[in-house]
């Protein structure tokens, strides 16, 4: 996969992306372990916050599903209005039907998950309660928020 040799070259700082490893140690290119570290100066910015993308054999045509994983001493969800009790984003970049486009790249597509960490699309939520919770009490968010963050440090 061409995506592997330029994220080699040339990738964010603290970002990760990778194949997946199978068990007889050979690895999974449709399938690939990503971290996202949150973005400087926000209240993500000491978070590591860990995801999955799947490809499917019509990459680049479709998207790759993302999904942030279950935060392991919870057990739950990343608590965000853009993030589906599944872990699944919802992001525009994502979507076939909407911002998805084929030159996109791994890169790109990190860095619009980064950004959509701290700034939250409202209009379009994918979990009710940090939905209302941001709408309506932003200081109760980023209380819950940083707690999060806390567990999502490394």
């Amino acid at each position: 996969m061409e995506e592997r040799k330029s994220w080699r070259k040339d990738h964010p700082h603290g970002f990760v992306a990778k194949p997946m490893n199978m068990q007889d140690g050979t690895q999974n290119i449709l399938s690939w372990e990503c971290v996202v570290p949150g973005k400087e100066g926000t209240i993500w910015a000491t978070a590591r916050v860990p995801l999955t993308m799947t490809f499917t054999d019509d990459y680049p045509s479709k998207p790759p599903v993302c999904k942030f994983n279950l935060i392991p001493s919870t057990g739950k969800p990343l608590f965000h209005p853009n993030v589906y009790p599944s872990g699944k984003i919802c992001l525009s970049l994502l979507d076939a039907d909407k911002g998805w486009r084929p030159s996109l790249t791994i890169k790109q597509l990190l860095l619009g998950i980064q950004a959509l960490l701290d700034d939250p699309n409202n209009s379009d939520p994918a979990q009710e309660e940090p939905y209302r919770i941001f709408a309506n009490d932003r200081v109760r968010y980023e209380r819950m928020v940083k707690a999060q963050v806390a567990l999502l440090q490394g």
